[in-house]
């Protein structure tokens, strides 16, 4: 089951032991009072509030087992949605390191009095238009016959799709060992016969 779906069904889970759990509350004060309205009540209803009481625990216990596999997929999705975020940071930071070496290269070469690509021209203007000036200024100054001519350092722009950190955790397949889905109208079987 995938992250994002297991923390759907088990947040639901989640709600329904709570609502559950509000109406063995409402019944126990109910019983509470049928039992102080009689006489003997503690002893005439004692077999149903310990159902209800064991009920109770259960619900509680499943309540609780639930939250904890509930954390356990927050803990899950947050580390594969820091360590995307992460990678996709590493990956941008050696994209422009790549693309620095690529403009200083640049500015080496028209320093030299060669003749760059437009376009290279433009990326090293858009960086630094005082490196720029200055490479054309010592280019211009350059003692060359021939200009070597040179292609650009830049593939095709491709676009390059980044994914969202939290949609990858979302759809990562949970770890671990989730605990059984419990139909909370079975954990409120035995108390059935209190309402």
């Amino acid at each position: 089951m995938k992250i994002a779906e297991a923390r759907q069904v088990y947040q639901m889970q989640i709600k329904q032991c709570r609502e559950q759990r509000a109406l063995f509350e409402k019944q126990k004060t109910e019983l509470s009072e049928k039992m102080n309205s009689v006489e003997n009540g503690t002893t005439v209803y004692a077999n149903e509030a310990a159902t209800l009481e064991l009920s109770m625990k259960t619900l509680d216990e499943k309540q609780s087992e639930y939250e904890k596999y509930m954390e356990q997929l927050l803990l899950q999705h947050t580390a594969i949605a820091n360590m995307e975020s992460s990678k996709q940071q590493g990956e941008a930071m050696a994209a422009y390191a790549e693309d620095l070496g690529k403009i200083m290269e640049v500015a080496r070469r028209i320093m030299k009095g060669g003749i760059v690509p437009p376009t290279d021209e433009k990326k090293l203007m858009d960086y630094s238009m005082e490196l720029y000036q200055a490479a054309k200024n010592m280019g211009a100054m350059a003692q060359r016959r021939e200009k070597e001519e040179y292609d650009s350092l830049w593939d095709e722009e491709e676009t390059k799709s980044v994914e969202d950190p939290t949609e990858m955790a979302d759809q990562t397949e949970a770890a671990g060992v989730a605990p059984a889905i419990v139909p909370v109208a079975e954990l409120a079987q035995s108390s059935e016969s209190i309402e």
